[in-house]
């Protein structure tokens, strides 16, 4: 990302999300003192929707990196490459979001590998500032930069979580499921379906959640229930849109399977 192309990484319009606590004031002042924000909470819970919410409320570019097994150091930071006969340096998003005073969020930090994640301890303490070590240069952070990253504690086993050398450097904001009214006003917004069926489908996906560690590891997301009202709102027939979008997602067990069917049909 260069000045020429700043503009792509800028949320143009404003995000649809709907608050559930104190979550806006928080990041904000977390935002103006320079501290830096880790978000944890289940999968489809609305975490990067509200990073995006931020960026466009704080009006700065975001950088988003989902992270995985073979994210490396390299990855975010950077990496000589031979282009045209010549060797040139590319900047990794992380490193990108630094010179640009960028909010680089880091989604699903604990997949990465564990040394990369060492990389940003110096931006996420008062020091502020990136080691390029291959370019054997110190990056100093702008007052606009802010590192954010986010996991989820449920799917977390003691050989992926994140170190307390790394967690006591942030500022921490729990994300869970919304209150059903709020679940339904997000639901009938994002899919485009009357109040009645989100708070049907709303029901739904609270019962599938109260399997957890019952055969299923998360229930049924937010996330996943926009996608069942964007089905049935284009047409498909309601069961088959439920089982599609939120049965077959959340297991592969012929008899779990049976079981959410079986919430479907008496749900609706």
């Amino acid at each position: 990302m260069n000045n020429a192309d700043n503009s792509l990484y800028f949320i143009g319009s404003e995000p649809y999300y709907v608050p559930s606590g104190g979550e806006i004031e928080l990041a904000e002042t977390a935002y103006l003192h320079r501290l830096p924000l880790l978000l944890k909470g289940p999968t489809g819970c609305g975490k990067t929707r509200f990073m995006e919410y931020m960026a466009w409320k704080l009006g700065r570019p975001l950088v988003t990196v989902s992270c995985h097994d073979d994210l490396s150091t390299s990855d975010l930071v950077g990496r000589f490459l031979i282009k045209g006969g010549e060797t040139i340096w590319v900047d990794g998003p992380l490193t990108t979001s630094v010179r640009q005073g960028a909010i680089c969020y880091l989604d699903e930090i604990v997949e990465a590998r564990k040394d990369t994640t060492v990389v940003i301890h110096p931006l996420a303490d008062d020091r502020r500032c990136l080691p390029v070590e291959k370019r054997g240069e110190l990056l100093k952070a702008p007052p606009e930069f802010m590192l954010s990253i986010s996991y989820n504690p449920g799917y977390q086993s003691v050989l992926k979580d994140l170190k307390p050398s790394t967690r006591q450097r942030f500022v921490a904001i729990e994300f869970n499921y919304p209150e059903k009214d709020i679940e339904t006003q997000i639901v009938a917004h994002e899919a485009a379906v009357d109040n009645d069926l989100a708070e049907n489908l709303v029901r739904l996906g609270h019962l599938t959640r109260n399997l957890k560690d019952q055969g299923l590891q998360e229930g049924a997301s937010t996330r996943l229930l926009i996608h069942a009202g964007k089905l049935i709102s284009a047409g498909i027939d309601t069961v088959s849109a439920c089982e599609a979008a939120i049965c077959q997602p959340l297991t592969d067990d012929q008899e779990l399977l049976s079981g959410l069917k079986e919430m479907i049909r008496a749900v609706f």
